[in-house]
């Protein structure tokens, strides 16, 4: 067991989501003072609107964030408005496109969405929020800001970032831009701290960089000890970052995944794989995590499923999550085509490369032909070469069912 005093220190440890603590004791005794005195601690976790749906590789600190609010504290959910206008260098080797002002607006919103799946919003004392820091930095002066912030932060020390360094080593350009944005995440914290007496950040280990430029400038410019706290990056036992299937996100939102794909990604992960899983992805106690991580063999798809229903369900609620398992019993253990897969309509003598792209099993024609060659394309569970054309005849019960290897399935109908 963890020897530290907070209940959230210790549930980290436990669980998997502890990775490093730019002031352990410190943090460990905010937090015990906070549940001592029934003050929820205030922390927050940051992400830029790049895109319009978080994705499962996202979800580490989110559902650390998760845990950070039922255990009676208040997480705060910031939005980079401002700072997806620059883009974070950290793990990049290019400057990110610029977006506009449309598409980032779309993209803020699909990200509320996402947040606020995993997180209580609200306004009681515990519910979370979101800002935008966009809100503040609209307005401020550019010289303003160089004086009032520039002045605390050494280019030496900068210039040590992981994120700086790793872009130099490999003679990578990085713009004047990019390198300011440690200045815009620390001056994020601080704010966040005079607004809302925010103490703490939650966020993945890339981050770190970002994090201490916070912590640093709440020390030098508002005296004050901020906290931060990362998860590791979670890689499966192959050493694949999480949140990829095939090769393609695993998005949160509906709109971007059927809930059916959301859950067979986490009915495929390895055996090894299983109680990592468990223990970050969802809500059970972990009591009964240990009891599925000893199944062994054909057992451990027990856990697999259990694992998958429990993760689609706090994504997508339960009746999806009840719905996709349904499916999935359909498909895999009575052979039917389930109502929950993805569907395309059906075209008398549509080729078999057609059908994988259009119902997006495929990027392109070329990738279904390779597929074919490794006898990767189905048409009613019967392998079928890339000239397959489909007819009529292939219907059963006014369904045709296409799969590649498997564990993907789609309906034409």
């Amino acid at each position: 067991m963890s020897h530290f005093k907070s209940q959230f220190f210790n549930l980290m440890v436990e669980r998997g989501f502890y990775k490093s603590c730019t002031n352990e004791d410190g943090f460990d005794t905010y937090l015990y003072e906070c549940e001592k005195s029934g003050t929820p601690a205030v922390g927050y976790l940051g992400s830029d609107p790049t895109g319009d749906s978080l994705h499962v590789g996202h979800l580490v600190p989110l559902m650390m964030m998760r845990w950070f609010q039922k255990l009676g504290n208040q997480p705060i959910l910031l939005v980079g408005g401002a700072t997806a206008r620059i883009g974070d260098p950290s793990g990049k080797d290019k400057l990110r496109p610029f977006l506009s002002e449309e598409q980032l607006q779309h993209n803020v919103d699909g990200l509320r969405h996402s947040f606020g799946k995993f997180v209580k919003m609200g306004n009681g004392k515990t519910d979370s929020f979101f800002v935008d820091n966009w809100d503040w930095f609209q307005n401020i002066n550019y010289l303003n800001f160089l004086r009032d912030v520039g002045t605390y932060y050494t280019v030496n020390r900068m210039l040590t970032l992981d994120s700086v360094k790793s872009r130099l080593e490999r003679e990578q350009p990085m713009s004047f831009l990019e390198f300011n944005y440690q200045l815009l995440q620390g001056y994020d914290f601080c704010e966040l701290y005079t607004k809302y007496g925010c103490r703490c950040q939650l966020a993945g280990d890339d981050q770190w960089g970002n994090i201490t430029s916070g912590t640093e400038l709440g020390r030098r410019r508002n005296n004050v000890e901020l906290f931060g706290f990362t998860t590791p990056i979670i890689t499966d036992s192959s050493g694949k970052k999480m949140g990829k299937s095939e090769g393609n996100a695993v998005w949160i939102n509906e709109d971007k995944l059927p809930t059916y794909n959301y859950y067979q990604y986490f009915r495929n992960i390895g055996d090894a794989d299983v109680e990592k899983c468990l223990k970050i992805y969802t809500d059970l106690p972990i009591d009964e995590i240990n009891r599925l991580a000893a199944l062994k063999d054909q057992e451990i798809n027990e856990a697999k499923k259990i694992l998958a229903f429990e993760a689609t369900k706090i994504c997508r609620g339960e009746a999806e999550a009840k719905q996709a398992q349904e499916t999935a019993i359909a498909v895999f253990e009575q052979g039917l085509a389930g109502g929950e897969l993805p569907q395309i309509a059906f075209v008398d003598g549509m080729s078999i490369l057609d059908a994988f792209l259009e119902i997006g099993f495929v990027e392109s024609k070329g990738e279904a032909r390779r597929l074919a060659k490794q006898s990767g394309l189905k048409v009613n569970d019967v392998v079928v070469d890339e000239n397959y054309k489909l007819t009529a005849a292939d219907k059963v019960d006014g369904k045709i069912k296409i799969s590649q290897g498997k564990k993907k399935h789609g309906i034409i109908a």
